[in-house]
């Protein structure tokens, strides 16, 4: 049986400085030894060349999970800040709330936590040889260290390869200063070839659960060479930094990085290995069917044990690294609904709380930081027939109450919309999938829009016992909650269990799924498609988005397959445009969005304005939202910690920074 990658658990924590913290034993857990550097004689152990690929995982929970969360889907068409956001996704919203800087971008957490992580894997591949390391331990480590240059320089632009003893040399000692490579030497020198070989070395089947294999290289080298692809054909003509020609310098043009994207994209497809597509789109993500073999690289955790979790189990998350927490963010405070538990006539005379915060998926620790913005929801064109909109978003929300309440203070029903009854398990508030052709109710209060009896100013349409949203009336503070990322525990018993904990579900990275959306981008972009047209590589993605087993709304299965019917419907010519909302159905919310923007330069065409209502309760009057987004924008900026932690003139301070900053 393999072990689990974390049952071997270390933490990475550093600066640029290089000041790191790694395990040190090769026992079955391996104890935590805080180390302010490292002696090369560490790296040519056995036992200290095990810790360190430990740490490569292990540092997967210090990026994903927490803050970087806002600066990938901050600003874009996915997610617009919510009634209690804070800077964090004020800032990157790209309206007129924003200030945008180096000290309020949170792609500073990825900066801050990938440079330890690639100087613990530049001292493995530097000196596993000679202390006896399996070639295919030493391709974990390029994977990650590739991995890490890759989100990196999709992010920043040219990052630097020297961290002070070399390009791609491991560093022991503390350097103030730093020169930033270009994006061609980033991508041809570190990301590529490190990749290539991860590819030819790893082996098809993980050694752990968790761990990487070839095709887990094949999807990020593919994603690598798109992307590439696209940075050499800048069809907008946005600007780079470091500044420099748009020219290959193995000589390849922006052709070549297409047709390669699809053909080792294609060659995953056709030999998967030990993944695949999961039969329903419910399954990907549904937390009983957590790592399954969809799912090729994820920032784990467990319920079982807060050392292994890598943070409390129970009680108050963190919020903090590396806690996997930003679930929360899109999560609405839904436990202020009100209902009657006792009706005086028709007036409420005594109110409850039906809905309670529960660790179950879809309820969980409401933090109301992002919401989705009204257009993300109308590009989930069929939420009918595609099962993708009821697998990502709670849309029904059903009376818990007896979770917390008992004995006479546990009513056997409530009285809900229109002063009907509703009994437990049945809905209390219903987020509309269509615009009803009947006028739904909003309180009001003098004329103005108003949180009403039930406190959250929802409506109410005839004959119905739930309160109702529509599309359009979705607000910055009721709106559909992110049904994948809510909590999934099996220790609840009766209970609430524990909603504010941190999410000890695994923190998902990279999909089986998406091989089929690179080859069909690189297909559009003009690569010869000799497997699949992008049309059919598609139609893959929404057979399978037909095809229902559970319906997260109606909290019961479901049985239908209208895989047929959403391929007629797919385009018969396929376009980028396409894609990406197609891409949205698929991943919204996952931290894809503002990368594939950037990638494809429709950032502005896709997220320039936005709709949706205002931060009050009871405010279901759609706005629309102008956001500026310049083309410096398409870079975020260098961090102001780093540049504060290097001794360097302000000058070159100034001319390492991207500009526009």
């Amino acid at each position: 049986m393999k072990s689990n990658i974390f049952s071997r658990k270390t933490k990475a924590i550093g600066t640029f400085a290089l000041t790191l913290f790694f395990a040190t034993s090769c026992s079955d857990i391996l104890d935590e030894q805080p180390r302010s550097f490292y002696d090369p004689n560490y790296f040519q152990t056995e036992r200290g060349i095990e810790g360190g690929i430990t740490s490569l995982y292990a540092h997967l929970r210090y990026i994903y999970g927490q803050y970087y969360y806002a600066a990938c889907e901050g600003g874009t068409d996915e997610m617009t800040y919510a009634a209690e956001g804070d800077g964090n996704f004020k800032d990157i919203d790209m309206s007129d709330v924003s200030n945008l800087n180096p000290s309020t971008c949170r792609a500073d957490a990825l900066w801050g936590g990938v440079y330890s992580n690639i100087n613990t894997a530049n001292g493995i591949i530097e000196n596993g040889t000679a202390a006896g390391l399996d070639e295919a331990l030493l391709a974990e480590a390029r994977f990650f260290r590739a991995f890490d240059y890759f989100q990196l320089v999709q992010t920043f632009g040219g990052v630097p390869l020297d961290l002070g003893s070399g390009e791609l040399k491991f560093n022991i000692s503390a350097v103030r200063i730093s020169t930033r490579n270009t994006v061609p030497e980033v991508y041809t020198k570190v990301v590529f070839p490190d990749l290539v070989d991860a590819i030819e070395k790893l082996p098809e089947n993980p050694r752990v659960t968790g761990g990487v294999t070839k095709n887990v290289a094949r999807l990020f080298l593919s994603k690598a060479y798109l992307t590439y692809g696209w940075w050499l054909e800048n069809p907008k003509n946005i600007p780079t930094y470091p500044e420099c020609d748009r020219t290959d310098p193995d000589g390849h043009d922006a052709q070549w990085y297409f047709q390669q994207a699809y053909d080792i994209a294609v060659t995953a497809i056709q030999n998967p290995g030990p993944y695949g597509l999961m039969e329903y789109y419910y399954q990907v993500n549904a937390g009983q069917y957590d790592r399954n073999k969809e799912i090729m690289l994820y920032a784990d955790h467990t319920e079982s044990d807060a050392y292994y979790n890598g943070g409390p189990t129970t009680g108050a998350g963190t919020g903090a690294a590396p806690d996997f927490f930003c679930g929360w963010f899109p999560n609405w405070n839904y436990t202020i609904l009100a209902c009657a538990k006792t009706l005086n006539g028709s007036q409420w005379d005594e109110k409850v709380n039906p809905l309670r915060r529960v660790a179950v998926q879809g309820y969980g620790r409401p933090w109301t930081r992002f919401c989705p913005t009204i257009n993300a929801i109308r590009t989930f064109d069929n939420k009918e027939k595609d099962s993708r909109y009821d697998g990502t978003f709670m849309t029904v929300y059903r009376g818990n109450w007896s979770t917390e309440l008992a004995g006479e203070d546990c009513p056997e029903f409530v009285y809900a919309a229109n002063n009907m009854q509703v009994r437990e398990g049945e809905p209390v508030l219903t987020f509309l999938t269509e615009e009803p052709t009947t006028a739904i109710s909003y309180p009001v209060k003098d004329g103005k829009p108003d949180a009403g009896d039930n406190a959250i100013g929802v409506g109410t349409l005839p004959g119905r016992a739930d309160f109702v949203v529509s599309p359009d009336g979705i607000s910055r503070r009721v709106y559909p909650g992110f049904w994948k990322w809510g909590p999934y525990r099996t220790d609840n018993g009766t209970g609430v269990g524990q909603p504010n904990a941190g999410n000890t579900r695994p923190y998902n990275i990279a999909k089986f799924s998406e091989f089929y959306f690179i080859a069909a981008e690189a297909a559009v972009k003009g690569a010869n498609a000799t497997y699949m047209s992008a049309r059919d590589l598609i139609n893959e993605i929404r057979g399978r988005a037909g095809k229902w087993t559970f319906s997260v709304a109606d909290n019961q299965a479901k049985t239908g397959d209208y895989s047929a019917d959403l391929k007629s419907q797919t385009p018969a010519t396929i376009t980028i445009d396409y894609i990406l909302d197609e891409r949205l159905r698929e991943y919204f919310g996952e931290g894809y969005r503002w990368l594939d923007l950037v990638r494809t330069q429709m950032w502005k065409e896709k997220a320039g304005q936005y709709e949706i209502c205002g931060a009050d309760y009871g405010d279901h009057t759609k706005q629309t939202i102008t956001r500026t987004i310049e083309d410096f924008h398409y870079l975020r900026p260098i961090p102001q910690g780093q540049l504060d932690a290097m001794t360097m003139t302000e000058a070159e301070k100034d001319a390492y920074q991207n500009p526009g900053y």
